[in-house]
This record gives C-alpha cells, structure tokens and sequence, in this order.
C-alpha cells in the first residue's frame, strides 16, 4: 500500500503544483481588477470618455442618420478599446515600475508572467464594459438595429482588441517613469484616433492622411469593428494578421526592456 502511495505521489504533487500555479494567475487577475475598481478617479474616465463622446455626436447631434449611427458606435468603440489598454496598463505599469512595486512583485513567489496577465484581463474587462456601454447607448437610445450576431462580434472585438494596446501601453511603461507617461500616451492616443478615421470617416481627410491611416493599429481595429456593425465587407484577415503581429512585437519589446532595466 505504501509503495502505491509513493507511486502516485508525484502524480498528486504536480497537480497540486499545477492548482497552485493557476490559482496564483487567478488571485493576481483578480486583485488587479479589485484595485482598480477602488480607484473610480481612474477607470471612470478611462470607460465613459468614449461613451459621452458617442451620446453627443452619435445621439444628440445626428439628427436622425441611421449610417452615422453606426458608423460611429464602431469607431467610438474602437476609440474606447484602445484606452483601457494604454493607460490602464501603461501609465500603472510605469507608475509601479517608478515606486519600486514591479521589483517587489519578483520577490514574490508567484510566476513571473502572473502580474502581466492579470494587468491584461483588467484592461479586457475594462475595455468589454466600454463596448457594451455603447452598444446600450446605441440599440436603445440611437436605435441602431444589430443581430446577436454583430452584438456578440462587437464584445469580441472589444474584448481581445484591447491586447495590441496593451502591448503597446506595456512598451511605453517600460520607456518612462510614472509621471511622464500619462503625457505621451495621450500623444499617441488622441493622433492615432484622428488618423485612423475614428472621429472623423476617412474620406473626409486629406488624401496624405487617407494613405498612412494603415500604419496604426487603431485603423486596423476599426475596420473589425465596423465589420461588426455591417459597415466593412471586405477580406479581415489583414486586419488580424497586423494586430496580432503589432501584439507580438511591442510584447517581446517591452519584455526585454523589463528583463534588463526592470
């Protein structure tokens, strides 16, 4: 009997090892989402800055155009995606790296990649909030029609659009101290939408603008969105493949950044 036990103890243990590892992920996840939470002067603007923009100009000031309506949720939601990314993940991540948190965080015997994802599935639920505050916003109060289709493809949109931006809010905090960041990310921020058509549709731009809307991620975003919406018929494949690559590289960036400088 013993001899069986100790046979199936390293099976036991690694099982264990395998709960403990997860559950560590989990708990990370979950008090990155609670502090932010707390911290309302935070995420409150960082959710409802897309929203008020759409109950103005998608709601308040369309007069009526059923097109407009839903050109709009899907830009603005893109617009939306993109700040719980950068700054829920940049600006936190550079404001810790400053306070000396992120060196503690390695002390800890947690894994190592447990306070990236954690910071990650916040911003997701952050920025899945945002969409499904505009798509309220928008079925109800703009009376845009969408199927349960086009409404499940807009929360996966906002969902896991958010990552590229997290990739790049994690680049930029691993490049400045806290108080610096909030500044540039809203350098970043504020062009890119203008230049990837999201306040504006991309025909109204100079022809200039028009042909380097593609370089920025957010472009690309939109297009997925507004496919959500009914409004983009082409091929998404490109779209995905530029997002997933745009992830990639500002993750393996700012991981090395983070290996050497901290």
């Amino acid at each position: 009997m013993r001899t069986a036990m100790l046979a199936t103890a390293p099976g036991a243990i690694e099982r264990m090892a395998t709960r403990r590892v997860l559950g560590a992920y989990l708990e990370e996840a979950r008090s990155e989402c609670l502090r932010y939470l707390r911290a309302p002067g935070f995420i409150l603007p960082m959710t409802l800055f897309s929203t008020v923009f759409y109950l103005m100009f998608g709601v308040l000031l369309n007069h009526g155009n059923a097109d407009a309506a839903r050109y709009l949720l899907a830009s603005y939601s893109t617009f939306g995606i993109i700040g719980p990314g950068l700054f829920g993940f940049g600006v936190s991540l550079a404001i810790e790296r400053d306070g000396g948190l992120l060196t503690l965080k390695r002390a800890l015997p947690m894994p190592p990649g447990a306070y990236l994802l954690g910071k990650m599935v916040m911003a997701m639920i952050a920025a899945s909030i945002v969409t499904v505050l505009l798509l309220l916003i928008g079925v109800f109060l703009a009376h845009v029609v969408l199927s349960w289709g086009e409404l499940l493809a807009m929360l996966l949109a906002g969902m896991f659009g958010v990552l590229p931006f997290c990739a790049l809010g994690m680049f930029v905090g691993t490049l400045l101290k806290g108080q610096g960041a909030p500044g540039l990310l809203n350098l970043v921020y504020l062009p890119m939408a203008f230049l990837s058509g999201l306040w504006l549709p991309l025909s109204m731009l100079p022809r200039t603008l028009r042909q380097i809307a593609p370089i920025w991620p957010s472009y690309h975003l939109n297009q997925l969105t507004q496919a959500a919406v009914g409004m983009n018929n082409g091929s998404l494949l490109p779209h995905v493949l530029v997002l997933l690559g745009f992830t990639a590289g500002f993750l393996l960036l700012a991981t090395r950044r983070l290996r050497r400088h901290g």
